[in-house]
């Protein structure tokens, strides 16, 4: 199962697209909000989560991803439960994702030492340890997948289809979509 976590502040883009095209390839997501049914986005829409973090057994977690949106950064930094779930999904060799802002949260944690990432344009700064990549829409290093920002939402969301997936479920949910980049 693939946990997209929402926190209050979230950008949309960045979460509902790769969720999209994850169940559009048969892949089990779940929107997971950190308390509460409603989530409200960066931009004022309200999502409707399928479940609470409270609620989700971390072994049936195969991905954990992390939004961008700076408050969903924020609240997700701000709630221990978030740091424990990404390391056990990681102790286990699960995937780790995270795009825009959300970068930041890993390279925190520690998880981003030595290893290629990209973040939003501006916030390499605070990727400590991490070798940043500038300009490219996703990078992937082991079990860990950085996305750029909320224009790379596609192209990172195909990419997370093809890791669980694989290339020819990708292309399957990239034609059926049109995308052309």
């Amino acid at each position: 199962m693939v946990c997209i976590l929402l926190g209050n502040g979230f950008e949309e883009a960045e979460a509902i697209v790769p969720a999209d095209l994850l169940r559009r390839a048969g892949v089990q997501v779940s929107l997971t909000s950190l308390e509460g049914e409603i989530v409200t986005s960066s931009h004022g829409i309200g999502v409707k989560a399928d479940v609470t973090l409270s609620q989700i057994d971390p072994a049936a977690v195969e991905l954990v991803f992390l939004p961008g949106g700076l408050g969903g950064v924020q609240a997700m930094g701000e709630d221990p439960r978030v740091a424990q779930l990404i390391h056990q999904v990681q102790a286990r060799g699960g995937y780790v994702a995270a795009i825009c802002a959300a970068p930041t949260l890993l390279a925190s944690l520690g998880l981003l030492e030595g290893k290629r990432a990209v973040c939003y344009p501006g916030m390499e700064n605070e990727m400590a340890g991490a070798k940043c990549r500038p300009s490219v829409p996703f990078v992937v290093d082991g079990t860990i997948i950085t996305g750029e920002a909320a224009g790379s939402a596609f192209s990172f969301g195909l990419k997370l289809v093809e890791l669980l997936k694989g290339s020819e479920a990708a292309q399957k949910v990239k034609d059926a979509v049109h995308y052309h980049g």
